[in-house]
């Protein structure tokens, strides 16, 4: 069956509605010259190919040229038990399909929010019918939906050592892949935008709209942080190309700090 792909966020649609959810939501948005579909296939006819690089030990970084939709950076986790897609691009093919089948089985896709659904169900066909879990909260947003679907809430260990949690913020299923044995051992975080790696890579963010600038509730920042800092991590990996590589934990709770200080009004004498 050939599906819709949103141009602007690259999430896949069974059927064409007048305009794509998930770009109509304040979190995102629109084109001017309104909205726009395509396919894999026209993708490809375009010149569009994916492919994947090592950005540690253990963790490989999968992208589309040119980016697709939104134009996140995938991540593929690989443990000697399995390995775990995180947020798929909006574009696959079957020479990055071989890539990612050559390094071990695929247990589990999954995307941290809805903007990085991606063509999450293609990438599980095109894996084997591999379980994509959709947060329950979010399930409505899921515009493609199929028997590879599976929900959750909460908090799972997908793998030993690899942890999906959910403190919720900019989506309420917004999601976290801990990963216990990345950064030799120290911790990696998967945060999506959850959290999002700044430019700087000495900070992150806690938005509700990166686009369109709409910041979270100081109360929601804290609960976000608190709930993160419950795992041991050295180094965070946003859903683009930006990292945290050190004393990412650290720099989560001073972001967290930063921003809750200045949504409070303790740095108004500066504005």
């Amino acid at each position: 069956m050939t599906f819709l792909i949103c141009r602007t966020c690259g999430v896949e649609h069974a059927a064409r509605p007048d305009v794509c959810a998930i770009c109509a939501d304040e979190r995102q948005w629109v084109p001017e010259t309104g909205q726009a579909w395509t396919t894999l296939e026209e993708l490809a006819a375009e010149g569009y190919t994916a492919s994947m690089t090592p950005l540690e030990a253990d963790l490989y970084g999968i992208t589309s040229t040119p980016g697709a939709g939104i134009g996140q950076q995938s991540k593929l986790v690989c443990t000697a038990d399995g390995n775990v897609l995180w947020d798929p691009i909006g574009y696959v093919d079957d020479p990055v399909v071989d890539e990612v089948r050559r390094l071990g089985p695929v247990v589990a896709i999954v995307a941290s929010h809805p903007h990085m659904y991606g063509v999450q169900v293609e990438w599980s066909r095109r894996l084997g019918n591999v379980p994509v879990l959709v947060a329950e909260s979010d399930v409505h947003w899921l515009a493609r939906p199929d028997p590879v679907v599976r929900t959750w809430t909460g908090e799972r260990e997908l793998l030993p050592g690899l942890t999906l949690s959910q403190p919720g913020g900019h989506f309420p299923g917004s999601a976290v892949l801990h990963w216990a044995e990345g950064a030799q051992s120290k911790g990696v975080l998967l945060s999506g935008d959850t959290v999002f790696a700044n430019p700087d890579r000495l900070s992150v963010a806690f938005m509700r709209s990166y686009p369109n600038h709409l910041p979270l509730s100081a109360a929601v920042v804290e609960r976000v942080t608190a709930h993160l800092e419950r795992f041991a991590f050295d180094r965070l990996y946003g859903n683009f190309a930006h990292v945290i590589a050190s004393d990412a934990r650290a720099v989560l709770r001073a972001s967290a700090d930063r921003h809750i200080a200045w949504v409070r009004g303790d740095h108004d004498d500066l504005t």
